[in-house]
């Protein structure tokens, strides 16, 4: 029973998830390919033994396979599923059927079908906000000091309750959440807090504190807090409708605030402000996923937009064998008027491989050491 309920809380929504999000990536790559002439071999949800599949018209291998953990589109003329070019077979083929391959394809159209596995994946998470808040419309709360700790950061730079939070470090806050979003990853970093109290206008300048805390679900969580509150009544909580459009800017926004949010952690991390144990791998998702699905379906689409973004971006990372690095070396090629060897390329690509797996041990000793703290 309890195996029954571990499968359908944790590793069902983990499977979903990942498969919508790998599904829209990989879907990206193959349509960009198919309309630039490139033959593509096999569409793959997963790695490893196949478990079911067809063919389609095209000669395209369409399969699930046994491991859910990525996905992969495999070309003509490719080595592997990581779009590496076959030299040996490319050299056997003729100028029609080169023309058909990744490889042999015009640069800008190779540039275009790797780069569109990430785009899509920006794309789906702005569709799945958009329809979320389109239909639920969007929880808002005005940016309204309720209470200052005696103890905090807030109090002692001269925050009052009433005070109307109006901009930090000159960037416009709409919402309480925006204060929470931009303060949480800052800590140890002095920030410009301008407020209004009655007619005044006035600049406080204050250092977020390093916090542990915990979430609704328990998890430990470290963070920067100034020591301030608002409530349902000052902060006048409510939920704004939007019209399709609306909805559609607002979904636009909030991919662009995970973006924006990630870069932020990014930044802290190795500046050593925001600590590297909140890296997660395959482990911290599962469990994440889980977690969130007992919100229902709504909370997990949102999680599912997050980790959509989160994914687009690591492919972008300029490492050789993801999205990123291709996309490096196409721009090498295009500087250098040829590619580059294939012997650099071979180095290039076991360079990437080593550091993907070296950051894959490194996140999940994370979710392990999670787990067992």
């Amino acid at each position: 029973m309890a195996i029954i309920s571990f499968l359908t809380g944790y590793i069902l929504p983990f499977i979903c998830v990942l498969s919508l999000i790998v599904f829209v990536h990989e879907m990206g790559h193959y349509l960009v390919g198919r309309w630039s002439g490139i033959r593509v071999l096999a569409f793959s949800i997963g790695f490893g033994p196949e478990l079911l599949g067809f063919n389609d018209r095209h000669g395209t291998r369409w399969k699930l396979s046994l491991i859910p953990l990525g996905g992969y589109v495999r070309f003509f003329g490719d080595a592997d599923s990581s779009s590496k070019a076959d030299g040996t077979e490319l050299d056997a083929m003729t100028p029609q059927e080169r023309a058909q391959t990744l490889a042999g394809a015009a640069l800008w159209k190779r540039a275009a079908t790797v780069a569109a596995g990430p785009i899509a994946n920006f794309l789906l998470a702005i569709v799945i906000f958009s329809i979320t808040l389109g239909i639920l419309g969007k929880p808002v709360s005005d940016p309204v000091v309720a209470e200052v700790r005696a103890d905090g950061v807030a109090a002692a730079a001269g925050v009052e309750p009433g005070d109307i939070l109006v901009s930090l470090d000159g960037e416009a806050v709409r919402t309480f959440d925006d204060v929470v979003r931009y303060i949480s990853l800052r800590p140890g970093v002095s920030i410009d807090v301008k407020v209004r109290r009655g007619d005044s206008l006035m600049v406080l300048p204050m250092t977020p504190r390093r916090v542990t805390t915990t979430d609704r679900f328990g998890n430990k969580v470290e963070l920067g807090q100034i020591g301030i509150v608002t409530t349902q009544q000052s902060g006048n909580f409510r939920v704004e409708k939007l019209s399709p459009s609306q909805a559609l800017v607002e979904g636009v926004r909030q991919t662009g605030a995970v973006v924006t949010s990630t870069f932020d952690y990014i930044k802290g991390m190795v500046a050593g402000r925001m600590s590297a144990d909140q890296l997660g791998g395959p482990i911290r998702v599962a469990q994440t996923s889980g977690q969130v699905a007992t919100l229902g379906v709504a909370a997990l689409l949102q999680l599912a937009a997050v980790l959509s973004v989160s994914i687009g971006l690591l492919n972008l990372m300029p490492i050789p064998v993801l999205d990123g690095g291709h996309l490096i070396l196409y721009a090498l090629e295009a500087v250098r008027g040829r590619p580059i060897s294939a012997a650099a390329q071979e180095v290039a690509f076991k360079v990437g491989l080593a550091m993907i797996l070296s950051l894959m041990v490194f996140a999940t000793w994370n979710d392990l050491s999670h787990l067992i703290g």
